[in-house]
């Protein structure tokens, strides 16, 4: 019921947004908006209103051309892989002699993969960059099955199999802990796709360790808590009909929740600049929304699987982890270069969860294991902005020009 009464909430507002849709293009169009301050404040006004929603939609990844040695050179997206529930997207850079490859693993956790574009732009630099580029639940058929925690392990292992030998992988935030199990899996059979480094940034590896907010809501509840109030099933009117899942609007409000004060400054500061005849400013406030509020379904499965055995019971870290019936053994892997990087102000995945991976990983030896603690960044600065383009991407670049 719950989907459902957002769908009908989202319908029934929508003729009001494309009522201040068509007011901002009439007003454009005779140039009765924009030639006072009244009138820049209703343009504000009605831009503000008609933007009030959220989408399902995966925007653009747009990726700017990118500078590989001393020319700019053009990037398309191919699909390299297509699975049910995620395409193996490669950002490709035609005429370029080979680069080191690059698995990016995106968080299955209510927003697009695109919410990693500037990582995305600035690896292509140096590297040859896959992603995983995850589908809405809700537009995936019944008929395609259920997707649980051991099928994105396997999805990551499908995906450097796809690639082939000697890439690289880099996985943001909450696929920190599959990525890991997936190289472990592969590292204990000699796959020969093992890749040669990992990178895990801002991930729950141990959810024990420095608790957060996040950490603590999921602990708040038993599970049965979980599946009862934010399990909900698609409604009629899309492709995915019938499936359970986890709303991605519930997960962005949950999200938003937690900085409440700064989303309301954030719309009050846009309304500001859209009112005074700031586009620039107000361009970057409205470009960061459009992805922010871009959000997608998560599978039920995966969703209340993820909860459980990464947040409640931290099961990797407890060395109690299995993928299809067999105990995942991080220690297994001795070949594959391991990357920690940490926010210092990160407020979602705390200090700590992610550096828990170097225990787990006891047969590595100690010029393969490196972590970085990157001061002045919370969760979003660890993969985004001017401290990752300039002092936590070349740590990541140095280690895997070291290892190819």
């Amino acid at each position: 019921m719950l989907y459902h009464a957002y769908q009908t909430y989202s319908d029934s507002s929508e003729p009001l947004r494309a009522m201040a849709r068509t007011g901002l293009a009439m007003g454009r169009m005779f140039g009765c908006v924009s030639d006072t301050g009244i009138g820049h404040s209703l343009s504000a006004l009605l831009e503000l209103t008609a933007r009030s929603k959220f989408t399902h939609t995966r925007p653009d990844y747009d990726i700017n051309p990118v500078l590989v040695g001393d020319e700019k050179v053009e990037v398309r997206e191919e699909i390299a892989l297509s699975l049910p529930f995620c395409d193996l997207i490669r950002f490709v850079k035609d005429g370029v002699p080979a680069q080191p490859k690059m698995l990016v693993i995106a968080p299955l956790s209510g927003h697009f993969a695109t919410l990693l574009r500037k990582t995305v732009e600035t690896l292509s630099r140096d590297h040859d960059v896959y992603i995983t580029d995850w589908k809405n639940a809700r537009d995936v058929p019944v008929s395609d099955g259920h997707f649980g925690f051991d099928d994105y392990v396997h999805y990551i292992i499908q995906c450097l199999e796809a690639i082939g030998p000697s890439a690289n992988v880099l996985a943001v935030c909450q696929p920190c802990v599959q990525a890991l199990a997936a190289v472990a899996v592969m590292a204990e059979d000699r796959h020969p796709a093992e890749p040669r480094t990992l990178t895990l940034m801002a991930g729950p590896i141990d959810t024990r360790v420095n608790p957060s907010a996040v950490n603590e809501l999921a602990m708040s509840k038993p599970i049965e808590w979980f599946e009862k109030n934010l399990i909900s099933s698609v409604p009629a009117k899309f492709e995915g009909a019938g499936r359970k899942v986890y709303p991605g609007f519930i997960q962005l409000i949950a999200f938003m929740s937690m900085n409440m004060d700064s989303h309301t400054e954030a719309h009050r500061k846009l309304y500001d600049h859209l009112a005074s005849g700031r586009t620039e400013e107000a361009e970057k406030i409205k470009t960061f929304y459009d992805e922010y509020f871009a959000v997608l379904d998560l599978p039920a499965e995966f969703y209340i699987e993820t909860v459980r055995t990464v947040f409640q019971e931290a099961s990797l870290a407890k060395g109690e982890l299995t993928y299809r019936g067999r105990k995942v053994n991080p220690a297994a892997i001795q070949r594959t270069a391991l990357l920690t990087v940490e926010g210092e102000r990160d407020d979602i995945c705390s200090v700590g969860q992610t550096a828990a991976a170097h225990e787990m990983c006891k047969s590595l030896r100690p010029h393969l294991k490196r972590h970085h603690l990157q001061a002045g960044v919370g969760h979003y600065g660890t993969f985004s902005g001017k401290r990752w383009n300039s002092q936590i991407y070349p740590v990541i670049r140095n280690l895997v020009l070291a290892m190819n």
